[in-house]
């Protein structure tokens, strides 16, 4: 099949497509270089796409190009690109959060909309994620949990996914939303935890921590983000989904762990906790197990392994 992939360039959409391009489909890569991290490192995630002659890629900016003809002939659309970071997302920078998170899930939305039943495409997946839910939530997390954002990225998230529902109901657009929970391994943007702890134990520095270390989350690793998005594109069931690893742990824990993979304790650096941070997730994919068919597989130890690996290939 035909798909549109959006952030192709990014941690996820490079990875999907990637996938993607192995199960025999064909690709358009859409994304617009923001400069939230260095062009060289996405440009570095297109390296293996590129050489793929049914990989194509449209440098535009979805809150501006000219959507319909994008989507024009794909069967489906995988919606990965945002304006990335919670911590990133308070203050002025807001605005690209609403231009790149609402408004260009919009006009996607649309776009899907005007081609429908004229060869557009049959289904949008769209990447949600865990920030939607906020401080306090009850535990585990469900797709029926209250949603209260506690960070502007967890707003517009949560409004993309309301406008997925809303296209979903008011005009039959078949849409699914994946609550994605801590994504980590090779590729990770340069902003996000795991990133930062490997580059600094390469280096031989102190891992800065925000908070005491007891905060949890529900670790995920990209190859099953990736497996989750294709069981989505082919699966009748369509609406939310609490996609989570089933590894929930202490921010201590990983660090023990991330020592025991790279062989040494890690030294740490501990500062306050951040606006924005939630103090704990953890997922209950028992929906993604009975109706996607869809259960994480990789481990925290071998997740970590295999990014830790990752980094220093880069440093070699």
């Amino acid at each position: 099949m035909r798909c549109v992939v959006t952030g192709a360039a990014g941690f996820v959409g490079s990875h999907l497509s990637e996938k993607l391009l192995a199960s025999g489909h064909e690709v358009v890569g859409v994304d617009s270089f923001t400069d939230y991290y260095p062009r060289a490192a996405k440009e570095r995630n297109l390296q293996a796409l590129r050489e793929n002659p049914r990989f194509s890629l449209q440098e535009v900016d979805i809150a501006e190009a000219d959507l319909e003809a994008l989507v024009d002939g794909a069967e489906v659309v995988f919606h990965q690109a945002a304006q990335a970071g919670v911590r990133a997302s308070w203050g002025k920078t807001f605005a690209s959060y609403v231009a790149w998170n609402i408004l260009g899930t919009q006009r996607l939305l649309e776009a899907v909309k005007q081609r429908s039943g004229k060869g557009g495409p049959r289904r949008v997946v769209y990447a949600s994620s865990s920030s939607v839910y906020g401080e306090g939530a009850e535990l585990p997390m469900t797709e029926t949990t209250a949603c209260r954002p506690f960070s502007p990225y967890g707003v517009t998230k949560l409004a993309a996914e309301h406008l997925c529902e809303l296209y979903r109901n008011n005009f039959g657009i078949s849409t699914v939303s994946l609550r994605y929970f801590t994504v980590y391994g090779p590729r990770q943007r340069p902003d996000m935890g795991f990133h930062k702890f490997c580059k600094a134990v390469i280096a031989g520095e102190p891992i800065v921590v925000f908070g005491d270390g007891t905060q949890t989350r529900d670790f995920t690793f990209i190859d099953d983000i990736v497996a989750a998005n294709v069981l989505s594109a082919t699966s009748e069931a369509d609406g939310v989904f609490v996609i989570g690893g089933g590894s929930r742990v202490t921010l201590t824990h990983v660090l023990d762990t991330l020592g025991e993979v790279a062989g040494a304790p890690v030294a740490t650096q501990r500062i306050e906790k951040q606006a924005g941070d939630v103090s704990h997730t953890e997922a209950d994919a028992s929906r993604a197990r009975q109706l996607l068919g869809w259960s994480p597989k990789v481990t925290l130890k071998e997740g970590l392994a295999r990014q830790l690996a990752w980094h220093r290939s880069l440093e070699g």
